[in-house]
């Protein structure tokens, strides 16, 4: 007799795991739980909102850090303003470009059906999708959205390119040459899950444009978050991490600016991802050098005390990182130095975090320490070119993330 969790398989094999236009089942699917451990992979907190288009496909490109046997897919309508209908959302392997590898085409189901709507202000996560995706690879997560919902939901500095079909629902396409539109933001999806990584769970970096990746390379996968994953590759699985990145262009610690706040969206954006067991903290810049601009150092260290005890509550560390130089850039006064000095201070000091990274020891030009060293500075005195973020990464100890 079959037992019971085999039968739920097999039937989730059919209706998740079929390729597009086949509606039959994929022979080689393993007959495991599909709800089993679940690992975060890669992330893309929301930022704000877009332009909608109506009638087009959204075909985003994510970097993966672990692989897994299935995925599962977070889509947002948060930051929308009305009732976000999608009818066709796809998960493939790709090639380059748009285009697909042929025969990873799959799609993705919502409660066992393809058209689904989500609210405004809320988030929604695919039923497995039965792809086994390696470590480190690109993922086409692919949405189209018949109807005008509203301002879309999106992450605005991808620093990765990204492409629209306006032609109609080309979410299944494999050949990618109907999405002659591209752009460098990630539209509507947030997030990806791996089923039974080879990992111990995820570290979510949370942060503003420095961890955003602003100034390294496009396309590249430069970012601090991503070399970290490189550098957490290497470890035994018992101690591997997939890495999130939770970093928003322009964010604040202590107050909505551009998306909601650290504070706003730490729930949505850290401590409710899958299998997080770190948090790693780099934000205040922006409120240093920002309009306005908050000056009492005891508001920095009261905000960093209620992130560290809500994540606390959920059972993960928390490891501060100092704030980097900014001299030379726009905003910068010996006044707002003084008090990133006494931020850092406090951190360095220990904060209340269970470990801390000091960023701003290793980036920082010797001779003039109120600067990011020449080698490092992408130009602008404020981010971090591909070598900055390299240094960054690797300031990292490892030991600290379990």
């Amino acid at each position: 007799m079959v037992g019971a969790g085999r039968i739920v398989v097999a039937m989730l094999v059919v209706v998740l795991g079929a390729g597009v236009g086949q509606g039959t089942a994929i022979a080689e699917a393993p007959a495991r739980d599909p709800f089993g451990t679940w690992t975060g992979t890669w992330e893309a907190a929301p930022s704000g909102t877009a332009t909608a288009h109506p009638g087009a496909s959204f075909r985003n490109v994510v970097h993966l850090s672990v692989g897994g046997s299935a995925a599962r897919v977070r889509l947002s309508n948060r930051l929308g303003s009305a009732p976000l209908r999608l009818d066709a959302v796809t998960v493939a392997l790709r090639e380059t470009g748009p285009d697909a590898v042929a025969g990873s085409m799959r799609v993705a189901t919502f409660g066992g059906v393809r058209t689904v709507t989500i609210p405004a202000g809320e988030d929604l996560v695919s039923d497995p999708v039965l792809l086994a995706v390696p470590d480190a690879a690109d993922l086409l997560v692919t949405v189209h959205t018949p109807d005008d919902s509203g301002p879309a939901t999106y992450h605005r500095a991808a620093g990765q390119t990204n492409y629209r079909a306006s032609n109609g629902d080309r979410a299944a396409d494999v050949d990618g040459s109907a999405y002659t539109t591209t752009t460098t933001s990630w539209y509507y999806v947030t997030g990806v899950d791996v089923l039974d990584a080879p990992a111990a769970g995820s570290v979510v970096a949370l942060g503003d444009s420095l961890t955003d990746g602003n100034g390294s390379t496009r396309d590249a996968n430069h970012r601090w978050p991503d070399r970290l994953a490189e550098r957490l590759a290497a470890l035994p699985s018992y101690r591997r991490l997939g890495v999130l990145n939770a970093g928003v262009s322009g964010n604040r610690l202590l107050r909505d600016d551009v998306g909601p706040s650290a504070l706003s969206r730490l729930d949505a954006d850290a401590l409710s991802r899958s299998g997080v067991r770190v948090l790693i903290v780099l934000e205040g810049i922006n409120d240093i050098k920002g309009t306005p601009n908050a000056t009492d150092p005891d508001a920095f260290e009261s905000a960093y005390g209620t992130l560290v005890s809500r994540a606390h509550a959920h059972g993960i560390r928390v490891i501060g990182a100092t704030l980097t130089p900014y001299g030379g850039s726009s905003g910068y006064t010996a006044a707002r130095e003084a008090v990133r000095q006494e931020i850092n201070a406090f951190i360095r000091g220990g904060g209340g975090f269970d470990g801390v990274v000091d960023f701003d020891t290793v980036v920082r030009d010797p001779e003039q320490p109120q600067r990011i060293r020449p080698g490092y500075d992408c130009g602008d005195h404020l981010h971090f070119n591909d070598a900055g973020m390299r240094a960054l990464a690797d300031t990292v100890d490892l030991t600290m993330l379990g």
